[in-house]
């Protein structure tokens, strides 16, 4: 069983702010930004987005949730490895069932969090789909540059726009390439395809080992502390920026969203 800071609604002493801020007055509540790590394919690097997101905003004291859906609980499993040493970020567990309590109960969003991130299945229906993205803030598509994967994500894509039904509200969703290696003819293929989609290509991120010792370690890409990271620290320069641009929804819609994610993993 995972020895994870996990929230529980019952629970009165769970601490709701980062490790630095020291006292009440020291931190203004920032409205709740809900991010949806989406992709119909498995191995894409939803993980990856979904964990180094959530330790970007840690890192940058806000209150930080990190909700896992995916059956394979690996952000849960990242989580664990973190320990008690960095900022903190509450787990969310959408990988199981409880008999005690409702579902939307036990994986409600705890009061305070301000950025809740969200690792999604591989594999959802079309009318959880259009549950789980109807009141998102943020909807981040990972694509990888093979022929495989741009051929799964521009069936994801179609779902999302047509089951999903965010046509109206498209400003929510956006593409990142990932694990990418800019020299390489496949790049320039995946460049296009992302461009003739009509939807915002906002970040390359590229394949390096610096993921992968972060991931051992329990931390993201922003809490290295080595130069060789600082260019990928850049690379998430503008995919930050076009998040904290998105409108944020009112809070009481957080329920359903969440209610549909969870239930998807079971």
């Amino acid at each position: 069983m995972l020895n994870l800071n996990l929230w529980h609604p019952k629970s009165a002493n769970l601490p709701l702010r980062q490790a630095q801020s020291t006292t009440a007055d020291s931190h203004m509540t920032r409205p709740l930004l809900r991010i949806i790590v989406l992709n119909a394919k498995g191995g894409c690097g939803k993980t990856t987005l979904a964990t180094n997101l959530a330790g970007y905003y840690a890192s940058h004291d806000y209150c930080t949730a990190l909700l896992d859906a995916d059956p394979q609980a690996s952000s849960l499993h990242w989580l664990q490895n973190r320990g008690g040493a960095h900022n903190l970020i509450t787990a969310i567990n959408g990988t199981g069932h409880s008999l005690r309590v409702t579902r939307s109960f036990q994986m409600r969003v705890p009061p305070g969090i301000e950025r809740l991130v969200v690792d999604t299945p591989a594999a959802l229906d079309n009318a959880r789909l259009q549950e789980v993205t109807r009141d998102a803030d943020a909807i981040l598509i990972p694509v990888l540059p093979s022929d495989i994967d741009i051929h799964a994500a521009s069936h994801c894509i179609a779902e999302l726009l047509l089951a999903g039904q965010v046509q109206q509200r498209s400003e929510r969703v956006a593409v990142i390439a990932n694990r990418v290696k800019k020299s390489t003819l496949i790049y320039a293929t995946l460049q296009r395809f992302l461009a003739s989609l009509g939807i915002p290509f906002i970040a390359s991120l590229r394949d390096t080992q610096n993921y992968v010792h972060a991931a051992e370690l329990g931390i993201s890409i922003h809490e290295l502390d080595t130069r060789s990271a600082r260019q990928d620290t850049q690379d998430w320069e503008p995919l930050i920026q076009w998040l904290e641009q998105r409108g944020v929804l009112p809070v009481s819609a957080t329920a359903a969203a969440v209610e549909a994610l969870t239930q998807s993993a079971g």
